[in-house]
């Protein structure tokens, strides 16, 4: 995912927490929206854009409640083209990174959760609220397990990291999470085209070679 920290503009979020929002943000809603086939569908992929950043938004916040619970202040939380991050004031300890880190893909699964559970009492009478909240749902289902994946700077390679610190030592633990995420680097851009064929979804991530290699050779 590309990441950004130009800011084109702030809002005060819960708690007092400044929330950013990059200028990727419009390449993202170019994507979306910009390309549009037809003005009928426009309606829709103006409230698909919507939800993305709706959903990266609550997935950060859920990171920032993991440390304002724990008493770590947050700094910002960043809303970008490429997804987003929570930065801490200060920073954690292994244990309360861990919490902090498992927090956002936790809101995500609990979105989806809810939104599966309602959408059987709405019935059929309003289509659009179906497909809303199906969409919503099953998109922080994906979401969920997209940032599980082991792989830096992922939420999931972040927890593989410190659950192998759990029984290893820091240096091997560190070189088998960069191993990993070597591995998973080599095999991405073959998965890349067949997502896209096969799904006709484009992955806007890479795993970062250099760095999993940095990590492999600690």
């Amino acid at each position: 995912m590309f990441s950004d920290n130009t800011t084109i503009f702030e809002i005060k979020g819960p708690w007092g927490i400044p929330i950013q929002f990059g200028s990727t943000l419009i390449m993202l809603a170019f994507l979306f929206v910009g390309l549009g086939v037809s003005i009928e569908a426009l309606p829709y992929q103006i409230a698909f854009f919507v939800m993305i950043v709706v959903s990266i938004f609550l997935h950060e916040l859920g990171h920032a409640w993991g440390c304002i619970v724990q008493g770590i202040p947050v700094k910002r939380i960043m809303i970008h083209g490429g997804g987003g991050f929570c930065e801490p004031a200060r920073s954690a300890s292994v244990y309360q990174d861990e919490f902090i880190v498992a927090m956002g893909p936790i809101v995500n699964l609990a979105l989806w959760a809810i939104g599966t559970l309602i959408l059987p009492f709405v019935g059929n009478s309003n289509p659009d609220l179906v497909w809303g909240l199906a969409t919503f749902a099953w998109m922080n289902l994906f979401l969920a397990i997209f940032n599980m994946i082991p792989a830096m700077p992922l939420d999931g390679g972040r927890l593989f990291h410190f659950s192998l610190l759990r029984f290893m030592a820091p240096t091997p633990a560190r070189r088998v999470a960069g191993g990993v995420g070597v591995v998973l680097a080599i095999i991405w851009i073959p998965l890349m085209f067949w997502v896209y064929f096969n799904i006709g979804f484009i992955l806007f991530f890479f795993p970062p070679l250099r760095l999993h290699w940095q990590m492999l050779r600690a």
